[in-house]
């Protein structure tokens, strides 16, 4: 095994751009493992901890592209080159239209003076600098880029906040803004139902279920993970519900976050109060009656907060396909799994997914752990490690440093798949499979060979191990979400309508003595 290293100097390319790329690489024929990436400290530290630094890697600069490969012999590594080569090169011709690039933020916002909004995905050690330059040229600024500090985050959000524009981000990776889907998002009609969301794929669920249930969105606007921290009060989010209060077309607002901190949770809600439209929320894990006493819709999952979502936009309630619990499947599955098999693994791309998955099974068992538990107690010690209920967000920054993120390279969660399948006191297997713009072009079908291969190896052992897999998309995605769904059945797998049918499902297959 040989690995071969080129760094180009001062050449930089997005991190987006990158993810995609390294993805790419990584399944051309001959290649064991492939990053591309830019030369940051971090990046460098990540390809070290995996086996792949060399000298080269070792002295180059965070303006330096690096492309690193590992294969069978040096002719091989040659090879991956050339392929790679032709990936950076390759144009897309299919519109017919020349592309024309500019260098800096004030040269394209002169350049194309209709343009109001900036999407940027650089380093974060250089984000806020773009941000800021983004800002002072009157742009609203969706910035994709994380590993962003606190202290920028807050001079960036006031900074937008007295310019009367939207600072999205950091680590902002989904919006639809004037029907346009920014980052990773969803192909949803458009409609009278606005969002603000401290979360992407919550974002995206909710999203997603609002489209199914006929109705549409106005506009979804991200505020970045942080947002309704203490030290950052929720700048954006206030921002947002005063900008879909003001929009004609926006009739209902949805807010959704993790839990926020308490003093910013009331300046949210003292903002609920005062707002003239209905406005649903659904914190996960929030206090229902604080909700309704602020005059707020509480929902307390997803497909909830786009029910009461769409009821209040106008649906006819007697209308509306619910999806209701599958009860003798229930009974089926709990049939199948040996009083040993106790236990729900987790597996998810999206983070407010898996946190919503994972509070689910909270309500019944009390041994329920995860990468991103709040309660340290319940944090796993290992996150390569699971212990009793384990819920894991592959899309948090400690798996994704110096990688793709999981819904464009689901390589890692593939690897976790097959361990966690070999336990046998597992008895169910829940699974994400997040469609729309930027994610994987097939993601069910990069599992496939996992999904079979553990299914055997169950049937062999004499044991029935459940997999629940959910596909969050649309009929409109660039994917083909019947397609994505037909797979998952094939393949013998359950498939659940929404994310919150998912967690049900998976708390009541384990549930034991009902």
């Amino acid at each position: 095994m040989t690995v071969q290293a080129i760094v180009k100097p001062n050449t930089y390319f997005d991190s987006v751009s990158l993810m995609s790329l390294s993805t790419k690489a990584n399944q051309i024929d001959g290649v064991e493992q492939a990053i591309i990436a830019m030369g940051t400290e971090m990046n460098k530290e990540v390809m070290k901890n995996v086996g792949l630094m060399t000298p080269e890697v070792e002295v180059a600069k965070s303006s330096d592209l690096i492309i690193v490969v590992k294969a069978e012999t040096d002719d091989l590594c040659e090879s991956a080159f050339m392929s790679i080569d032709e990936l950076f090169t390759k144009k897309d011709t299919s519109k017919g239209k020349s592309e024309i690039k500019y260098s800096t933020i004030a040269s394209a916002a002169q350049g194309i003076p209709e343009a109001n909004l900036a999407v940027i995905a650089v380093n974060g050690a250089y984000a806020p600098r773009e941000a800021r330059k983004a800002l002072e040229n009157n742009l609203h600024v969706m910035l994709f880029s994380d590993n962003v500090s606190i202290e920028d985050e807050i001079e960036l959000k006031k900074l937008a906040h007295e310019k009367g524009l939207l600072m999205m981000g950091p680590d902002c990776g989904t919006a639809i803004i004037g029907n346009v889907a920014l980052c990773f998002a969803n192909a949803v009609r458009k409609g009278s139902i606005g969002i603000v969301g401290a979360s992407g794929t919550g974002s995206q669920e909710v999203s997603v279920r609002i489209h199914e249930f006929g109705c549409g969105i106005t506009q979804m606007i991200g505020t970045g993970g942080r947002d309704l921290r203490e030290e950052i009060g929720g700048i954006m989010m206030l921002d947002g519900i005063k900008a879909l209060e003001e929009d004609e077309a926006t009739k209902v607002i949805v807010l959704i976050s993790k839990p926020p901190a308490p003093s910013v949770e009331e300046k949210v809600l003292a903002q609920i109060k005062q707002c003239k439209k209905p406005v649903v929320v659904w914190f996960v894990g929030g206090n229902e009656e604080k909700v309704k006493q602020a005059g707020g819709h509480f929902a307390k999952m997803s497909k909830e907060a786009a029910l009461k979502a769409v009821l209040l936009a106008g649906a006819e309630e007697n209308k509306l396909n619910k999806r209701a619990l599958n009860i003798p499947l229930i009974e089926e599955v709990r049939a199948k799994l040996t009083p040993e098999q106790k236990y729900i693994r987790g597996l998810f791309s999206g983070g407010t997914l898996c946190d919503e998955a994972m509070h689910t099974a909270m309500e019944k068992f009390d041994n329920v752990y995860s990468n991103i538990q709040r309660d340290p107690n319940y944090r796993l010690k290992d996150k390569n490690i699971s212990q009793d209920h384990t819920f894991i967000d592959f899309g948090d920054d400690e798996f994704t440093q110096g990688k793709p993120h999981p819904m464009i390279d689901p390589s890692t969660r593939i690897s976790r798949f097959i361990q966690e399948a070999k336990d046998p006191s597992v008895g169910v297997i829940v699974m994400d499979f997040v469609l729309g713009y930027g994610a994987h072009e097939d993601p069910v079908g990069a599992m496939l060979p996992a999904i079979m291969e553990v299914k055997q190896l169950a049937e062999q052992e004499g044991r029935h191990l459940e997999i629940i897999g959910y596909v969050l998309g649309t009929e409109l995605d660039p994917q083909n979400l019947e397609e994505q769904v037909e797979k998952l059945l094939a393949a013998g797998v359950t498939r659940a309508s929404s994310n919150q049918n998912a967690g049900l499902l998976a708390r009541e297959f384990v549930v034991k003595g009902e």
